[in-house]
């Protein structure tokens, strides 16, 4: 169950495209696996539009843009593939949500860090750092703040942080005034897709020593 959404201010921005492209991504792929954000996102969408007819001009000529556009090139059909929907860890395939399905070709190998934790790179370009990380039961991330801002998205299974649980499809937010240890101790394990703007900051024990190098990891 969905227990984590963003806000309806963040919704209200990323409708009217004043979010920052990071946050739209994961709001987006939010909203692929969650029908409460969904309908709250068409009715937004409903909403601005109203507002935007409300300076309609009678003087447009809108039936030679119909025609226009209906003498324009159709669009060539194309498909998804089912190997594009999913990425592979271990020969066990995980669904992507539709918003991250052109990332799955710019998705690298997943490598073993430490403990039970594995982690594949995405180049988003210019957007931000992500990766798709995999805890196997009992995999952990050391507990860490953030120098910036770390969005997550619970693409399958669950983990607890030591603030909440999560589930599939949960949104979370996190910046410097977050202190957590990410763990999964879930049969099947957890995956999510994390997007940071700057490297984490390791909090305790032996993890410390990471911090100098903390951006090769996350």
């Amino acid at each position: 169950m969905i227990n984590f959404h963003p806000t309806q201010t963040q919704l209200i921005d990323f409708v009217e495209g004043n979010c920052a492209s990071a946050m739209s991504l994961i709001i987006s792929a939010h909203c692929d696996m969650c029908p409460q954000c969904r309908r709250s996102v068409d009715l937004l969408e409903a909403r601005v539009s109203e507002s935007a007819m409300e300076g309609y001009d009678d003087s447009v000529d809108f039936s030679s843009m119909l025609a226009d556009i209906t003498r324009l090139p159709a669009a060539e059909s194309f498909s998804i593939s089912r190997k594009e929907q999913t990425i592979e860890l271990d020969g066990r395939q995980f669904k992507v949500p539709r918003a991250l399905r052109r990332y799955v070709d710019k998705t690298g190998n997943f490598s073993h860090l430490l403990g039970n934790l594995w982690q594949a790179p995405v180049d988003l370009g210019p957007i931000g750092k992500a990766n798709f990380i995999y805890m196997q039961k009992g995999g952990a991330v050391p507990e860490h703040t953030h120098r910036g801002n770390e969005m997550t998205l619970v693409i399958d299974g669950e983990f607890s942080d030591g603030i909440s649980h999560y589930d599939t499809g949960d949104f979370i937010l996190m910046n410097d005034q977050n202190t957590h240890a990410p763990h999964s101790e879930a049969t099947e394990g957890c995956l999510v897709f994390s997007i940071v703007d700057a490297p984490l900051h390791f909090t305790s024990g032996v993890a410390r020593l990471l911090n100098p190098f903390s951006h090769l990891f996350f």
